[in-house]
């Protein structure tokens, strides 16, 4: 694990333990560092590189979200597959189908202060561009912007829950990972 992101993993672990059960920095760091011991390995068709990536994420994690990551890599995997050229355009119509696959799944829907929120913010931010760099500004700022409003509403399902209102005014650690990832790259 490198210094930089040891910080990350202990950072959501604590946001997690006030909200959840405090494991999301070790399912984040764990199931990164797989995906990057395949990385040189990953076939050419992009689809067949994500279904690896979501296996490398699922082998080391047993948490909801490290679940959710893998589920969302293999929907895409199965619009992708055999694809070498993804457009950049195509973008928001991989999040929205990562996103089904995450709802259908775990049960959660938009507005419920979760990372779902975050994803649909990045989708909406980057249609309409089409370069990596326009895209990655975008999803930024969608990732930040989601982060704010969500942040004064209560948590509406997982573990937060329990919590209900106690929540306004606290982060979501799932929609804060997705600040951390846009960040990284």
């Amino acid at each position: 694990m490198t210094s930089d992101v040891a910080p990350m993993g202990d950072l959501l672990n604590e946001l997690d333990g006030k909200l959840g059960d405090g494991d999301l920095g070790v399912t984040m760091v764990n199931g990164f560092n797989n995906m990057a011991t395949i990385a040189d390995d990953l076939p050419v068709d992009f689809g067949r590189a994500c279904m690896e990536a979501a296996k490398a994420m699922t082998k080391v994690s047993g948490s909801s979200f490290g679940t959710l990551m893998g589920i969302s890599l293999m929907a895409v995997a199965k619009h992708t597959k055999g694809e070498e050229d993804i457009d950049w355009t195509l973008l928001p119509d991989l999040i929205a189908t990562a996103l089904e696959a995450m709802m259908a799944r775990g049960g959660a829907n938009l507005g419920d202060k979760t990372i779902l929120d975050s994803l649909e913010a990045i989708r909406l931010a980057c249609e309409g561009h089409d370069t990596a760099a326009d895209m990655l500004n975008a999803a930024r700022t969608g990732a930040d912007t989601s982060l704010d409003i969500y942040r004064e509403k209560p948590n509406k399902i997982g573990r937060a829950r329990i919590f209900g209102d106690q929540t306004i005014g606290m982060d979501d650690p799932g929609m804060v990972a997705s600040e951390k990832m846009l960040a990284a790259l």
